[in-house]
């Protein structure tokens, strides 16, 4: 893309290091600062649909949900304006911000906005035998725990495939979580909309809820700001879904093949020139093998939290 359009630099474009995904920088210009995403295509597990994308961001942003402005989108940049905020801790947040979040998603789900498919999930992958026995082989650090753990995400991918979605679906932004939040004045900030696209409902509540009402782990999981996310919702013109697995399935699943990308990337061995850095794709995996058995066999205490 021709960053021309965004005026004259006053200094160089400096990368923001964290992105799980892709590449930051942010540009600072006689116009404005701005933030300038560099999108992974060397090995995305997914096809980006950027005008597809663009249109939705603009009309949320028309709309009045807080958010950076979108300015372009093309095949491999992505720009908005810079937004500054307090990065939101992986931490249960206060139950205004958390109800405020159900809010927000009410809002969004009643935009009129063309989408151009429903596109359907991939089935989740069965490999874990093979992947394991590669690191193994080639001396990961986490191989041993992947190992122990290989019949638990067979389970996993099996679970993420039958789970039946109650419906309805819904087009959004799919990916409400700490790490994609900014707080300015304490409220809320949604950014990255790249994965926007169509989500059963309950798979976006139960994961936008769980993620905000927990610590690091799943040993400090606050009901109350679990619910506060749903009363959210209900308040801000929404209706809540049935009870039951398929709240958990899509947050299980995602986080599943995010964790396969990665130790893939890890098996590869060098440092590629696009999205995270080796050291994060070693970090992710040693979360997912760790954290996905964990969430896994808390599906019954989950289950409670919408009771």
């Amino acid at each position: 893309m021709d960053l021309s359009l965004l005026g004259v630099p006053v200094g160089p474009m400096i990368r923001i290091h964290g992105g799980y995904a892709n590449r930051m920088y942010r540009l600072d210009t006689d116009q404005g600062s701005f933030a300038v995403k560099e999108l992974n295509l060397a090995d995305r597990r997914w096809t980006y649909r950027a005008e597809d994308v663009l249109r939705f961001e603009r009309a949320a942003f028309a709309a009045g949900i807080p958010m950076p402005e979108p300015v372009a989108a093309g095949h491999d940049t992505l720009v908005h304006r810079w937004v500054e905020g307090e990065t939101v801790p992986e931490a249960p947040v206060s139950a205004a911000y958390a109800f405020e979040i159900g809010e927000i998603l009410a809002r969004i789900h009643a935009l009129d906005v063309a989408w151009t498919d429903a596109s359907s999930e991939e089935p989740a992958a069965r490999d874990w035998p093979e992947l394991a026995a590669r690191a193994a082989a080639t001396g990961q650090p986490w191989a041993g725990e992947l190992v122990s753990h290989v019949d638990t995400f067979l389970a996993i991918a099996h679970f993420v495939d039958v789970c039946e979605r109650p419906g309805p679906v819904v087009l959004t932004h799919k990916d409400i979580q700490p790490w994609n939040l900014l707080a300015r004045e304490g409220r809320p900030v949604v950014l990255d909309w790249e994965l926007s696209g169509m989500l059963d409902l309950s798979g976006e509540l139960g994961s936008t809820a769980l993620s905000l009402a927990k610590g690091p782990g799943f040993d400090d999981i606050r009901p109350a700001i679990f619910r506060s996310v749903l009363d959210g919702y209900v308040a801000g013109g929404g209706v809540l879904p049935p009870p039951g697995p398929s709240w958990f399935a899509y947050l299980i699943g995602g986080w599943l093949g995010h964790t396969r990308w990665n130790i893939l990337r890890c098996l590869a061995g060098a440092e590629a020139s696009t999205g995270p850095d080796l050291a994060l794709s070693h970090e992710s995996v040693r979360n997912g093998v760790r954290g996905l058995p964990d969430l896994f066999g808390r599906l019954p205490q989950l289950r409670a939290l919408l009771a």
